[in-house]
């Protein structure tokens, strides 16, 4: 029934072999290497990670197992949620939004096949990135538990299955969506499924509770405490298959493993199944109605009668009008706020965090760990900015698309062009970092002197590496795709990435002495050496050159690299 679907496939396959060359042919070895050298020390850090806390659940009497089967459950859900998410986003984008689509329907080639085609293309690509890191963790349960060969085989088919069955509810949810939705709105089913998710990851975290896990004595008996750790296992989920797949493996429980494993295949089959039906009568409906004029989903913002433009009266002319476009080209473009919502939600799940944390039941003064967690904070608030700068930043000049020599034409030089990307995007993450760092801090009740230093250091963090994004993705850019926002997935990205991470270890790791050293004179009411001051001067400044380095050089080498482009 599927002749042509071999056909429809190859061009991503000659796509994926010819990306990893440069344009003259030659193979990029600095990508392959940085690539290979990244993924291996998440692979070997994942897996650390994971064979450290199992071992030491293997050392708790009577609860080890049971704790290691909810961290299993646990683990399986977070992957079906992501899933879930990335791969509604792939499923719009593969089966409406692509620009070859027109030409693909002008084939000889039945609905199906092209329905086919592109789903399994949005299947590997929101599903590929869990496959592979979610192996050292099956290995590293495989390791403890002393499991055979068979369990990594069935552990494997386990993941294969939670992919299929996550990118098969997304495509008819997509399906359905783009079917009842008026013409000219696809676009809003982001919105609306970017919210749905959302919420679904703030229940999903807050009902496994992880939290409770290590604190039984919260329970008024055992009773309540073991059905806890049953949380969300309910049996008709398909999550629940999953992790029983793989919890019946490791204890040698062949037939109930592969009992499970059949419930999860045919449960994906008949997704499968489900979909080729209605995508042969609704996918064309749908598909039509994506074509259509794109409708707003706001209204311009007046106040008084003045238009918000004008609240950017202190910009020159060809500032402000970068920054108008860049501003009315977001609310347009709906394809990236689900990220924003689901980047939301998990920020209220990063402050719910603190709110819970049993301070008070700890064997260390809460005194020592209130500031020890806030410092900890600086950092972890300045990952999750990093995070957001990678998908919203770094693609912001590759947004340009190929229209990008309109803005090497007009009379506006590239560093302005550049700057304005950088403030219009600088202001409202350090806004949201600020934030982030008080709110935290306030539930924490940290010392004064550790609110004030660290929003100060979040204040010099965010404009590195906004800039250190804007820089590297001028460096680096990607005008010819159709989804500006892979640019972040690319050398690019990585390199990004890599870089921000080291810029906020190096200034975590220059303030933790001084910080140490001040905070403990301020409890004993001790004083300081002169040896102390140097030293404490002389790590703040350099971090704040580091800062102001990251800033300022990646800013200069992109501009350079689009004067020759």
């Amino acid at each position: 029934m599927y002749t042509n679907l071999p056909i429809l496939l190859r061009p991503r396959l000659i796509a994926a072999r010819r990306s990893l060359k440069r344009p003259g042919g030659g193979h990029s070895a600095s990508r392959i290497v940085l690539f290979s050298t990244v993924g291996t020390i998440f692979w070997l850090g994942t897996f650390a990670v994971f064979y450290r806390v199992l071992t030491y659940f293997q050392s708790v009497e009577d609860f080890g197992n049971i704790l290691a089967m909810k961290l299993l459950s646990m683990m399986i859900i977070t992957f079906f949620v992501l899933l879930l998410f990335s791969s509604i986003i792939n499923s719009l984008s593969h089966m409406y939004l692509s620009r070859d689509l027109p030409f693909l329907h002008s084939l000889p080639v039945s609905i199906e096949e092209l329905f086919m085609s592109r789903w399994m293309g949005g299947l590997v690509d929101s599903s590929w990135m869990v496959v592979i890191f979610s192996l050292p963790v099956f290995l590293s349960y495989g390791l403890v538990f002393k499991a055979g060969i068979l369990f990594y085989i069935l552990s494997l088919g386990a993941v294969v299955c939670l992919c299929l069955i996550a990118s098969a509810l997304s495509s008819v949810a997509v399906l359905l969506g783009a079917a009842v939705l008026p013409a000219g709105k696809i676009r809003t089913l982001f919105v609306v499924l970017g919210i749905a998710l959302a919420v679904m990851l703030i229940i999903v975290l807050r009902l496994i509770r992880p939290e409770q896990l290590v604190n039984p004595d919260s329970f008024a008996s055992v009773v309540i405490y073991f059905n806890s750790l049953q949380a969300l296992s309910i049996p008709y989920l398909p999550t629940t298959w999953i992790a029983d797949t793989v919890r019946h493996a490791l204890a040698a429980q062949w037939k109930m493993s592969l009992f499970n494993l059949a419930l999860s295949s045919s449960c994906a089959l008949t997704l499968i199944f489900i979909n080729e039906i209605i995508s042969g009568r609704l996918y064309v409906r749908g598909f039509s109605r994506a074509q259509t004029t794109v409708r707003r989903l706001f209204r311009p913002f007046t106040f008084y009668g003045r238009n918000w433009e004008d609240a950017l009266f202190f910009l020159s002319g060809g500032a402000k009008a970068f920054t108008v476009k860049d501003i009315r080209t977001f609310f347009r473009d709906s394809t990236q706020w689900p990220q924003l919502f689901l980047i939301c939600a998990l920020i209220v799940v990063y402050l719910y965090n603190f709110s819970v944390l049993p301070l008070d039941k700890a064997p260390i003064k809460a005194i020592y760990l209130q500031n020890i967690f806030s410092f900890l904070n600086m950092g972890l608030a300045a990952f999750v900015l990093s995070a957001i700068a990678v998908r919203f930043v770094f693609p912001a000049v590759s947004t340009e698309g190929e229209a990008f020599w309109i803005i090497r034409q007009a009379p506006v030089s590239l560093k302005v062009f550049l700057w304005s990307k950088f403030f219009l995007y600088c202001i409202p993450l350090l806004i949201l970092s600020e934030l982030l760092i008080v709110a935290s801090n306030l539930m924490l009740q940290v010392t004064p002197f550790m609110m004030y230093l660290s929003m100060l250091t979040i204040f010099f963090l965010v404009p590195a590496v906004t800039g250190l994004a804007v820089g590297l993705g001028a460096r680096f850019p990607d005008f010819k795709s159709e989804n500006p926002a892979l640019a972040a997935t690319g050398f690019g990205g990585v390199l990004f990435m890599l870089l921000s991470f080291g810029l906020i270890a190096a200034v975590l790791i220059l303030e933790a002495g001084p910080v140490y050293r001040i905070f403990m004179s301020r409890l004993h009411g001790h004083g300081f050496y002169a040896l102390e001051m140097l030293w404490f001067i002389f790590s703040f400044v350099f971090a704040l050159m580091l800062c102001l380095f990251a800033m300022f050089i990646p800013m200069i080498l992109g501009e350079k690299f689009l004067r020759k482009t």
